[in-house]
């Protein structure tokens, strides 16, 4: 066992690394994990343990490594899905802007939307995001002003933009739609899907699709770890909360067309 953590402890720090040089930033989202999971692994590889401490610790991560891999494979298989119909709404779920800049992540986003948009050009589009930290604009006006650029007709587009996370870009998109009647398309990358659309059905969507955008391949370990723990999270006591009414405090506004 102690070459295990040995070996692991010196991947996730060459991974760290990686991302660092990659991305120009020691504190890209997640990446700093990677840089204490090792540091934790090699103290363990390191550390004078008794055979018996170490029997211990490798029964803890073979399951660990269970637990892991069984929501992977949800995440995983979630990533194949494709919505091949017409929807109602095309749902594109917000990602980080620096200033007015689109990142890479909700570029992809953005352009799997208008792939899709252009074998089914009836659908409404809802883009939802607000403004956070370091963005100069909401992440709805920048999505709409992408989506205009290239063609999308400005009466199509409906900004949702108090939004600042998975849950709410679908609670506060219900306004717009009738989420128990109308279908939905939810645009996000593809190691998200799963998480989006366990959140929209507890939200009370009952006809949802996926339409699943690339992500970067350097980052894609980095986001399946990530969503993990953001999977897993949902199941903890007192996150599992289903909406069955189909209603919001943004319900009663009226449904636009």
């Amino acid at each position: 066992m102690r070459y295990y953590f040995l070996i692991i402890g010196i991947l996730c720090i060459l991974y760290y690394l990686l991302l660092c040089l990659y991305s120009r930033r020691t504190n890209s989202t997640f990446a700093r994990f990677w840089l204490a999971a090792g540091g934790v692994h090699l103290i363990l590889g390191c550390a004078p343990l008794s055979v018996s401490a170490y029997r211990l610790l490798g029964c803890a991560a073979a399951l660990l490594w269970i637990l892991f891999l069984s929501v992977e494979i949800r995440i995983v298989s979630a990533m194949k899905k494709r919505c091949r119909r017409q929807v109602d709404y095309v749902l594109i779920l917000g990602a980080q802007v620096r200033g007015t800049w689109i990142t890479d992540s909700l570029k992809r986003r953005l352009d799997a939307a208008l792939d899709y948009l252009s074998r089914f050009p009836d659908a409404e589009v809802i883009v939802s995001g607000g403004r956070g930290s370091g963005e100069d604009i909401s992440e709805a006006d920048a999505m709409a002003f992408y989506l205009m650029d290239r063609g999308v007709e400005e009466s199509k587009i409906i900004k949702e933009d108090r939004s600042t996370s998975t849950r709410e870009n679908l609670r506060f998109s219900r306004r717009f739609l009738d989420a128990q009647k109308d279908s939905a398309a939810v645009v996000t990358n593809d190691f998200h899907i799963y998480r989006a659309l366990l959140t929209a059905r507890r939200e009370g969507y009952v006809n949802v699709y996926a339409v699943p955008a690339s992500s970067n391949p350097v980052f894609q370990i980095n986001y399946l770890v990530r969503e993990f723990f953001a999977v897993a999270a949902m199941y903890l006591p007192g996150r599992i909360k289903v909406q069955r009414d189909g209603h919001n405090d943004t319900d009663s506004a009226k449904k636009r067309r």
